[in-house]
């Protein structure tokens, strides 16, 4: 039986009000003009970088004051509040080339089984907003152990699923009509999985003293995620991606080469109509040609199958890009803090989308350096040259105390594309 939500009419009139602004926001010229300039950027088109700057770690912290500005009492309506709230301070605080479409979204809500095995993460209590876990890897021997494996299953509940759509669309739906949207998965990158089942450093002592059995597994975990991503296109529950969804491992995903050309609108959506990631950060200790054996063969034949992909995230892809690069409908690639911007810089000239993450550190720290900002991003734009670049400011937990220095931030990268002799947006 699907849920009942309780109704009380000050949330009602406080979700609309935000509603409505941020329909406004969505059919604003300057919203408008981010959207037309990220599907430029998206379709490889000569242009400015694009900037973003991340909130979604600090809201946990509560430096952004998310919390101060909530008024709904029932779960569901602060929910949404919280949600709304969170669009138009992005909007009107950050300034970055953030934008939206004036709808929202909803996704399904499908369950997953487990692997035949339990993982428990037990977390580490912490005196700050953020913590750690610890977990035993529930497979000890993957010899003797690898039987017990079996296969996921997947179910969707269409009926609170579509529930919940009517709910919202009676509270909000005139002036932010729903949509089923969504990416259903972060990563199809394999390794998280892998680790939670044998652990990380077991998995890098079976390259030496188990190599078929780690093989095994990734083939088993390969077969099992195709058959998750085919499921969802069999079901009908994939959703567009080329608007205003976060993909890859933090970008925008606007774009006019998705759908593919025979899409009809209203038809099912196809994995060769969305984008996807791929990475595996928790590799950064192997050698490339470990990589090259026990992880990326496992992970091409995944990506592939979508329409664009993405790869990387917080681990540096200069060494191992000379693997990474087989993928044939690879679009963007993450340079994070500790990737070889120069040599990146060079490989992706022309052919995909340099998506530099800098160092949090630089805005998260008591002292905010201003120089030490505005010499990383003008190296950065020194460096990527005629690159089709987009700058990401992501994984910020913290601003010590100091809301406004996400908003500095892009004052100071769009100061630094002004410098560089681009149109820096606003």
């Amino acid at each position: 039986m699907a849920q009942q939500w309780i109704m009380e009419a000050d949330d009602r009139t406080r979700l609309r009000e935000l509603a409505s602004k941020v329909r406004d926001i969505a059919l604003s010229d300057v919203n408008q003009q981010r959207q037309a300039e990220w599907r430029r950027h998206n379709g490889l088109r000569p242009g400015r970088p694009v900037i973003l700057a991340e909130t979604g770690g600090l809201c946990q912290s509560r430096e952004l004051s998310f919390e101060a500005q909530l008024r709904c009492r029932q779960p569901w309506a602060r929910g949404m509040e919280s949600q709304l709230v969170g669009q138009i301070y992005q909007f009107e605080q950050v300034g970055d080339d953030w934008a939206i479409e004036p709808f929202w979204n909803i996704g399904w809500q499908v369950m997953f089984s487990d692997y035949g095995v339990k993982v428990e993460h037990k977390t580490v209590k912490s005196e700050g907003h953020m913590g750690s876990f610890s977990f035993q890897p529930p497979l000890s021997n993957l010899r003797e152990d690898f039987s017990k494996l079996q296969p996921r299953t997947f179910a969707v509940d269409r009926e609170s699923t579509l529930a919940w759509k009517a709910h919202v669309e009676s509270v909000i739906g005139d002036l932010l009509p729903t949509r089923m949207r969504g990416n259903p998965w972060w990563t199809l990158g394999l390794t998280i999985v892998a680790i939670d089942l044998i652990g990380l450093e077991q998995m890098m002592m079976y390259m030496f003293d188990d190599p078929e059995g780690l093989h095994r597994l990734m083939a088993f975990l390969r077969d099992d995620h195709i058959d998750m991503i085919q499921w969802y296109q069999r079901q009908g529950l994939l959703a567009l991606t080329n608007g205003d969804d976060y993909i890859g491992s933090g970008s925008r995903g606007y774009c006019d080469c998705l759908p593919q050309a025979d899409y009809q609108p209203g038809a099912p959506v196809r994995l060769k109509d969305i984008w996807a990631l791929s990475e595996s950060q928790e590799t950064v200790g192997i050698s490339p040609e470990m990589f090259e054996e026990f992880v990326f063969p496992y992970q091409q034949p995944i990506i592939e199958q979508v329409g664009l992909s993405y790869y990387g995230c917080c681990e540096p892809v200069h060494n191992r890009w000379h693997v990474v690069k087989r993928i044939k409908n690879l679009r963007k690639v993450s340079v994070s803090p500790w990737c070889d911007q120069a040599f990146m810089a060079k490989e992706l000239k022309g052919k995909q989308t340099f998506c530099r993450k800098p160092n949090p550190t630089l805005i998260s720290t008591e002292n905010f350096d201003e120089a030490a900002i505005l010499a990383d991003l003008r190296n950065t734009i020194k460096v990527a040259g005629e690159c089709n670049l987009e700058l990401v400011m992501k994984d910020v937990h913290t601003l010590s105390g100091h809301a406004d220095r996400l908003a500095k931030w892009v004052k100071l990268a769009r100061q630094c594309i002004g410098e560089a002799g681009w149109d820096p947006g606003a």
